[in-house]
């Protein structure tokens, strides 16, 4: 057995705690103040709207106006988050105008009622922030790619406050399979700092009560499977419409503007059709009443066109929040139609819808935890394992990694793309397909 002197990797250790500790310090402090300041604006942007119907026809303009952004800036092939991933998992920059573009247009999208998130936006403002962050401090290639999921995780949880969830979720999401643990500390450091100080400037955390938590029996136990798998349905249909959405804008409408003009008009004709505005922005309204057991039978459908017909043609924000709308409207309903506290059920789907798109059941788990607390934990602990088995190898990222299967002990060829035989054919469920950069 081969001894190590502890003298030599303890000194080393220490090194690194107070070099990150630093660094985590600055970019968390910074990544706070940013987040409050974004979360502050999408407000006021929300706010603003709801007593103004009139903005939706400003839509056109809006749009026209985040696509001319993105080009003045040379920013037209920027692919958002999945470039911050690929910073993560590979050698891809994050560029210094990724920051301020993705907060101008994300408000923009929400000030006229573009169906989209903050959490998407979140991880772009913070990864720009890491790698600016790391080249101001002359960091090495590996040490940027920490320096990034610092910056992540600070002003996620700064926009969400579940700086638990917020940490492993940046060191989880960028390969499946594959948890990078030398980001864990620093990441760990700047997504409590980012909280408290959004916190501290106003900016609440998010939380939702159960209004009506069932005893974990049987019956309730098979349920949470049930439930798990049709979630896992819901997760492989949303994420699908989201990204056939993104090729089908393309391909019969090559011009940005044109095509985001005609987003616009579906958009508003749509709201009309349906009578409604309830899908557009972020939906929180629709969150709260589905926790408090209200939701109708379409509206998780109609979350998820609204979502795909602005985020496929160019809208800015993220696809988390819609994601979380889906995800507990549908789950509402499920209890409503199975007798089961539909309450629970919202908090089970949101969870469910989660760890689908992303493919992050350990984040999933803190943000549970943190979101609803943790009496309901083995449920969640139940629908996210079932959710995550069954969703495969979809996902909102299409750069995300799939490091290892996820129903067998194999893991990714040399190229960093795990490939499954199925009947002679060959199914590649890595993304992005680049090698692991080991930190």
């Amino acid at each position: 057995m081969k001894v190590y002197q502890w003298k030599k990797p303890f000194g080393k250790n220490v090194h690194y705690f107070l070099k990150w500790t630093l660094i985590a310090s600055l970019v968390g402090g910074v990544g706070g103040g940013i987040g409050a300041c974004f979360a502050k604006a999408v407000l006021w942007a929300t706010s603003f709207r709801q007593e103004n119907s009139w903005t939706l026809y400003l839509m056109p303009f809006a749009g026209v106006m985040i696509v001319w952004l993105y080009h003045r800036c040379h920013e037209e092939n920027n692919r958002g988050t999945n470039m911050v991933l690929e910073a993560v998992s590979s050698n891809q920059e994050v560029t210094l105008a990724t920051g301020p573009l993705i907060f101008i247009s994300t408000v923009l999208t929400h000030f006229v009622g573009g169906s989209s998130g903050r959490e998407g936006a979140a991880l772009q403002l913070g990864g720009s922030l890491g790698s600016l962050s790391g080249k101001l401090l002359k960091l090495g290639k590996r040490d940027r790619k920490i320096a990034v999921m610092c910056g992540m995780s600070a002003v996620f949880g700064a926009l969400f406050g579940t700086p638990v969830a917020a940490a492993m979720f940046a060191v989880e999401v960028a390969s499946v399979g594959e948890i990078y643990y030398a980001g864990l500390l620093p990441s760990v450091f700047s997504s409590f700092l980012g909280a408290n100080i959004s916190h501290a400037l106003g900016v609440p955390a998010e939380a939702f009560t159960i209004l009506e938590l069932p005893k974990l029996t049987p019956v309730t136990a098979a349920y949470s499977v049930l439930l798990g798998l049709l979630c896992a349905l819901v997760s492989i249909g949303f994420c699908m419409l989201l990204h056939n959405a993104h090729k089908l804008y393309r391909k019969y409408i090559a011009n940005p503007y044109c095509r985001i003009l005609a987003a616009s008009a579906l958009f508003i004709a749509l709201t009309f059709i349906f009578g409604t505005r309830e899908y557009h922005g972020g939906s929180m309204q629709l969150i709260e009443h589905a926790m408090e057991g209200h939701a109708r039978y379409e509206d998780f459908l109609l979350k998820a066109l609204f979502t795909a017909v602005a985020l496929g043609a160019g809208f800015r924000g993220g696809e988390i929040v819609p994601t979380l709308c889906v995800g507990a409207t549908f789950g509402c309903v499920a209890g409503q139609l199975a007798g089961i506290s539909p309450s629970f059920s919202a908090a089970c789907g949101m969870t469910a819808l989660f760890t689908g798109v992303t493919n992050c059941p350990l984040s999933t788990m803190f943000i549970a935890l943190e979101l609803f607390g943790g009496e309901g934990m083995p449920f969640f602990a139940i629908v996210i394992a079932v959710t995550f088995t069954l969703s495969g190898y979809y996902g909102l990222y299409s750069s995300q990694r799939f490091a290892c299967s996820k129903t067998e002990l194999k893991f990714a060829n040399q190229e960093g793309v795990y490939q499954e035989e199925t009947g002679g054919d060959l199914l590649t469920s890595g993304r992005g397909g680049a090698s692991s950069d080991k930190l």
